[in-house]
């Protein structure tokens, strides 16, 4: 990894941040355990963009449930190797002190889709999410920054806090990458069981066959799922249910975008 610059304080990012003296600096924010879909990100990042740096950070006021934060998978040494074939230059891997030396005082906060959805399921979890993504965007000063489409409603709230604040950077939408049976590729994917991995697939196969949200939620829970929520909202179809302990979120366009 001698070409991969590692970063792991705010003082180091910033000042490598500043030195780079481009024009364009594509950055993709992550939890770590990283995928094929995080390497298009990264790869789409580096076509576009004359230095791409990446963040590996397990960020725990996302957590609702700190059960699950603990589970979180961490993948460091394959991170890093899949960072630097896709394309990266960079990685910022901070503490939690460094990244929030006010024990989370201050935080970013949305009043209504934020609420929706996950948010409605995972109490605090989209303040988590906006808050250390704006931190990030603020300490890497980004031109652009790739999402893919798995996590829609992050996503959008992203989009709008962007608009919301006046930051100087563009959001890129990326499609949801997809294992050959359908499965959303997820970190999360790893704590299931090869056979969890194969049932998994009919959360895509459901969303897309059958009409309403009310026959995905049966034919689903005939099947074993523990149903969070199946929602039409808007143009899109929003589902999270659990698999052997696992929470799995994906979603569709069921309408013409807007």
């Amino acid at each position: 990894m001698s070409d991969l610059k590692i970063l792991t304080t705010v003082e180091e990012a910033q000042d490598y941040r500043r030195g780079l003296g481009v024009s364009s600096v594509g950055f993709i924010p992550t939890m770590g355990a990283l995928h094929f879909g995080h390497q298009t990100l990264i790869e789409k990042s580096a076509s576009e963009n004359q230095t791409t740096i990446v963040s590996l950070f397990v960020n725990p006021t996302q957590f609702n449930n700190p059960n699950d934060f603990e589970k979180y998978p961490k993948t460091w040494e394959q991170d890093l190797t899949l960072i630097q074939k896709a394309g990266g230059q960079a990685v910022f891997s901070p503490d939690y002190a460094d990244i929030y030396p006010d024990q989370y005082k201050f935080k970013v906060s949305e009043i209504e889709f934020s609420k929706m959805l996950c948010g409605a399921h995972r109490p605090g979890h989209f303040d988590g999410v906006l808050t250390i993504v704006m931190k990030l965007f603020n300490i890497i000063q980004p031109t652009k920054a790739y999402f893919g489409e798995k996590d829609f409603q992050q996503l959008s709230l992203l989009e709008k806090m962007i608009e919301a604040f006046f930051m100087d950077l563009k959001i890129v939408r990326c499609p949801t990458v997809r294992e050959s049976t359908g499965l959303a590729m997820s970190s999360r994917n790893s704590r299931l069981s090869e056979a969890g991995k194969l049932k998994a697939a009919q959360i895509y196969e459901s969303l897309n066959k059958f009409a309403t949200t009310q026959e995905i939620k049966k034919h689903l829970s005939q099947q074993g799922f523990e149903i969070d929520y199946i929602e039409d909202f808007e143009n899109r179809r929003f589902a999270a249910v659990i698999l052997e302990g696992v929470r799995l979120i994906d979603n569709i366009q069921i309408g013409k975008s807007p």
